[in-house]
Order: C-alpha cells, then structure tokens, then sequence
C-alpha cells in the first residue's frame, strides 16, 4: 500500500495519539498550534463545549506588519495569546502541539506564552 504524503500521515498518527489524552475544558482549555510553510495559528478550545474561546495567527496587523523572521513571528503570537487568554480570565491551559515536533516555531511559542503569564 503507497501512502500519498508520508509527513501528513505520520502527523495525524501522532495528533491522534496526543488527543487521546488531551482534551480541553472551560477551566483549562486546550491550546492547539497550527504551522503552516508561512503562518502560524494558535487557539484555545473548550472541548467539552466544542468551540475556540479565542485565537491568534501571524496574520494579524500588528504581527504581519513586522518583518520579522518565522520564529520571531512565532514569539510575538505566544505573548498576544497570553495576552488574549488573561483578559478571558484563563491562567492555566492544556499545550497541544498538534503532532509537530516541540523544537523551532512551536517551541518558541509556547516558550513566548509562558513567559507572557500562561502556565503548562
């Protein structure tokens, strides 16, 4: 059996594996990272009521206007979505790196939330 695209099967085996265990509710709700080749998404999702409280990209002005290198995007995305996740009221979520590997943009983002206030 020839699988079409090897890097996006390999991903959704690990994203399954991961959401077996994680799972976000209204107290502490999952944070999900989406990387594409030039953006990079992020969003806070109560699974329990299955919709994204709030969410942040590299897409939006202030982000986008800068140019900055990936990784610095990726930085400046983690501090606005602790931003965004304490005027909500959240100080505690569940990181859900969504079957990329923790090093690179996800890592600088989810190192840039912790040192914007959120805990995981």
């Amino acid at each position: 059996m020839a699988i079409k695209n090897r890097k996006q099967y390999r991903r959704n085996r690990i994203k399954k594996r991961i959401r077996k265990i994680v799972n976000g509710t209204p107290e502490r709700p999952r944070m999900t990272v989406f990387r594409s080749n030039k953006q990079i998404y992020v969003q806070l999702i109560d699974d329990i009521a299955g919709h994204t409280l709030t969410s942040v990209s590299s897409t939006i002005d202030e982000i986008a206007s800068d140019k900055a290198t990936k990784i610095e995007q990726a930085k400046k995305v983690g501090l606005k979505m602790a931003e965004k996740a304490k005027e909500a009221g959240i100080d505690t979520v569940i990181f859900d790196r969504n079957g990329y590997l923790y090093h690179g943009r996800v890592k600088a983002l989810a190192e840039a939330a912790r040192e914007g206030g959120l805990k995981f």
